[in-house]
């Protein structure tokens, strides 16, 4: 029988029916912090709350929590000075729990919460708005920098890749006390909300959830004169000159113009092949020097190394895959855009986070298709013996969900073997959630019911607390 601490009530209940029977052995567990637990202003927002949580996730058996830690936070002023002060006090907070951390390490910014770059990145970008991502009407995605500066000297005479460096030494050397025992794994940025992708939906009416193409991302200065070099030095210099002009905008589909078209489409043609091949390309070369730079700096430190991708799943049952394609994903019906991907991050021994587990297709739109897309991903780590953490993308009050999550976790997909619940907050610990959450958790370790004996005894009025306090 499963054992559920209800949190609106305090009682124990039986509900056998919220998730099926599971077994998985050492399947780790983390829960995200919410995103602005340190606040733009370098301070630990409501800690009586975070001690609150943690108590509550240790008594469930939770393996630890993910720590997002904002290049814009840590070197806000100015470059190569670090205050990483907050941070320190929420890892020793979470050692003292005796559980782990998984460090996301963020060199984009955020909209919700609002969380910049620094400020001296910004100032840069008002002087030269080519270090960010542009369309091909300039409109600028200015929440990361553009991948065709990682080695130009744009940041006060130093590339981002060299900034990058002395950020992930000096995160090195201030937590050298947890490294390996405390803090377990390592999330490198690479790209927008963390991910390796170009900024293709940003404009979108709905960006979270688009239902158009999206947009390429190739008309700033410097991707456009790396785009005429690619053109020239394979003998189609007019190839080189600015991307595809037969393609839809952000939210239309891609019926409105020729080059996405299943039948017929400019994908196809030689052109289509040259340019998606270069755009590709340099999304994969960019992964590739962030994560060798940072297995280079971090790999003595007996932590995981990881990298995210996106699960980019509206139009996957197409046979262009456009969404994909402007996301930077050359995978359609005739190409594996992921092989590729993978063998980049199985070069540099690093794992894959891969979010959208808890996604079903029957209740998306858009000819999309997370589940096929998700196992596409785990087959080809598979093959390439990569390691993936999954991750859930909403805060699910069902338990189909959950469900989805628990099958992706079972003993067929080995490839999986850790996974971060997204995230802490007001909708995580309420009521109509947490149960299903708790029923998960115990699934997966295997808990006994004294776990939530104890679990009851220190009262789930106190998660409720916590959930009003860190909405």
């Amino acid at each position: 029988m499963l054992i559920i601490c209800c949190i609106n009530s305090g009682k124990v209940c039986n509900d056998t029916a919220l998730i099926s029977n599971f077994q998985a052995d050492d399947t780790r567990l983390f829960v995200g912090l919410p995103l602005d637990v340190v606040s733009e202003d370098n301070e630990v927002v409501n800690e009586k709350a975070i001690i609150s949580g943690l108590k509550a996730l240790r008594l469930l058996g939770v393996e630890g929590v993910e720590l997002p830690i904002w290049w814009g936070i840590v070197e806000k002023e100015a470059v190569g000075k670090y205050n990483w002060s907050s941070y320190l006090s929420i890892v020793e907070l979470v050692q003292k729990m005796g559980l782990q951390v998984q460090v996301s390490l963020c060199f984009h910014a955020s909209q919700q919460p609002k969380i910049p770059l620094p400020d001296w990145v910004s100032l840069i970008g008002e002087s030269d708005p080519n270090i960010f991502f542009a369309d091909r009407i300039g409109q600028r995605y200015k929440d990361c920098l553009s991948l065709s500066v990682d080695d130009l000297p744009v940041l006060e005479g130093k590339s981002p890749m060299e900034v990058y460096k002395g950020f992930f030494e000096s995160f090195k050397s201030s937590f050298a006390s947890f490294m390996g025992s405390t803090i377990t794994d390592v999330v490198i940025g690479l790209g927008p909300d963390g991910e390796l992708r170009y900024p293709s939906c940003h404009l979108a009416a709905n960006p979270e959830d688009p239902i158009g193409v999206g947009e390429f991302q190739c008309y700033d200065k410097y991707m456009l004169e790396q785009l005429k070099q690619y053109g020239e030095s394979n003998g189609n210099p007019l190839w080189g000159l600015g991307g595809p002009h037969d393609v839809p905008t952000y939210d239309q589909p891609p019926s409105v113009d020729t080059f996405f078209k299943d039948q017929g489409g400019s994908w196809e043609t030689p052109y289509g092949v040259f340019f998606l091949s270069w755009y590709s390309s340099q999304l994969i070369s960019h992964g590739d020097r962030i994560l060798s730079l940072a297995a280079s700096v971090l790999r003595d430190s007996s932590v995981n190394i990881a990298g995210k991708l996106p699960l980019v799943h509206t139009w996957f049952k197409t046979r262009s895959h456009p969404s994909e394609l402007t996301a930077g994903f050359y995978n359609t019906a005739t190409s594996d855009g992921y092989d590729e991907v993978v063998k980049m991050f199985a070069k540099n021994a690093c794992r894959i986070v891969l979010p959208g587990m808890d996604l079903l297709d029957d209740y998306q739109r858009d000819r999309a298709s997370p589940q096929r897309l998700i196992a596409q991903i785990k087959e080809t780590c598979g093959k390439h013996r990569v390691h993936v953490s999954g991750q859930n993308t909403l805060v699910s009050e069902t338990s189909d969900g959950f469900e989805e999550m628990r099958k992706n976790l079972s003993k067929e997909n080995e490839v999986v073997d850790s996974f971060t619940y997204q995230r802490m907050g007001t909708n995580f610990f309420a009521p109509e959630h947490f149960r299903f959450f708790i029923a998960f958790v115990q699934k997966i370790n295997q808990l006994d019911a004294n776990a939530y004996d104890k679990a009851e005894d220190m009262g789930r009025v106190e998660a409720m607390h916590l959930g009003m306090k860190m909405g």
